[in-house]
């Protein structure tokens, strides 16, 4: 069914000089209606349709076609037109075109607007010369009144252009921002998975250069850091996929149950670690899961960077309306102590939490060691 509120499609996409042609018809079509009358200036006597008047209207009517393309071009032909209606005394219907010309040179001229507008006031004043010496009868209050009424066309047209840049100029200010705000989320996820696993190969990969003489937990080893690999290239996909516009958001979230996997590989990476989980999900999470997901796997990043070998708490924990992260070490490892790097990890996760309206704090416990903890609220779409 097609809709009567919206014009049809092959509507929209015409040329905008196919979509202003109708109005110059209408106002030639209403010039030869009796009755309809057009602007007046003065009182010359009314003068039959003839010839010279069909190329008037047409002169007034036709160059609505290009208002908006030629908008200058546009007022020149009708403001001719406009004259000899005047001078002739057809007075017909056409000459309402002259402000709707104004209007769109007010509108739509983007170059040139004060030498246009200085041309048309000079112009004028030859028309109303003319009509005060053919008697017209109309005083000289009346042609400044007149003129006015046409810079008050004009000046509204110039208030339309000055809406629509400044919308234009807002909805490119909001684009940028879309932009910069996507391009933020892709860094830090991209920043969570290549640090993490990264971070777990060379763990790894370290520790392999030891086990030389044990070959079994070389080959354990080794076989963790493809593992790991594996899952870097997977959890890749998965977030490059987010940049295809027909990409679903199934592999946007990854399940907070997932956090076993995590948490299975910081161990094979040499790292103690004893996982908590409490309570049951809630049904309609949000962006909660990610966020948890992310905070417990940049937290065990830090801990095999800079607590390698401490033992390591994770407790993650339902509730209807928020998730609760808290991941900590004991500082009996190597290096113990709080996170140095550029602390871009953990400013992010901040921000992934404060745009949940939740709370996280990061910082050395007093008996030594880090904790990062995080209230998450649950439910949000962000």
């Amino acid at each position: 069914m097609i809709s009567l509120r919206r014009p049809p499609e092959w509507w929209s996409g015409a040329d905008v000089t196919v979509r202003d042609l109708p109005i110059g018809f209408l106002c030639i079509a209403a010039s030869f209606l009796p009755g309809f009358y057009g602007t007046q200036i003065g009182d010359l006597p009314h003068r039959p349709l003839d010839a010279l008047a069909l190329v008037a209207i047409a002169l007034e009517c036709l160059p609505l076609a290009v208002r908006r393309r030629w908008p200058a071009l546009c007022l020149a032909l009708v403001s001719v037109g406009f004259a000899i209606d005047q001078i002739r005394g057809y007075h017909s219907f056409a000459g309402t075109a002259l402000p709707i010309a104004l209007l769109s040179v007010g509108a739509h001229l983007e170059r040139h607007r004060r030498t246009a507008a200085i041309v048309f006031s000079v112009a004028y004043v030859p028309l109303a010369v003319a009509l005060y010496r053919l008697d017209s009868g109309e005083p000289l209050s009346g042609f400044v009144t007149f003129y006015l009424a046409m810079v008050l066309a004009w000046g509204f047209g110039a208030w339309l252009r000055s809406t629509r840049v400044a919308d234009a100029e807002r909805r490119s200010r909001i684009a940028e921002d879309t932009r910069t705000a996507e391009r933020t989320r892709i860094a830090s996820e991209l920043h969570d998975v290549v640090t993490h696993h990264v971070t777990a190969m060379v763990v790894q990969a370290e520790a392999a250069r030891y086990l030389t003489a044990s070959p079994d937990r070389l080959d354990q080893t080794l076989t963790a850091v493809t593992d790991t690999g594996r899952r870097a290239i997977t959890d890749l996909r998965h977030l490059l996929d987010l940049l295809n516009p027909d990409h679903g958001t199934e592999a946007r979230t990854p399940s907070v149950g997932r956090l076993l996997t995590l948490v299975e590989q910081t161990r094979r990476a040499g790292q103690p670690v004893e996982f908590t989980e409490e309570g049951t999900p809630a049904e309609s999470t949000g962006s909660a899961e990610l966020v948890a997901y992310r905070v417990v796997q940049e937290a065990l990043t830090n801990a095999l960077k800079y607590a390698h070998g401490s033992r390591t708490s994770v407790q993650v924990r339902h509730a209807e309306r928020e998730i609760t992260v808290e991941v900590s070490t004991d500082g009996s490892g190597s290096r113990a102590g709080s996170p140095g790097g550029s602390g871009r990890g953990l400013a992010g996760l901040r921000e992934r939490v404060d745009v949940l309206g939740g709370d996280f704090t990061a910082g050395r416990q007093t008996a030594g060691g880090f904790v990062v903890r995080a209230r998450i609220p649950a439910g949000s779409p962000s």
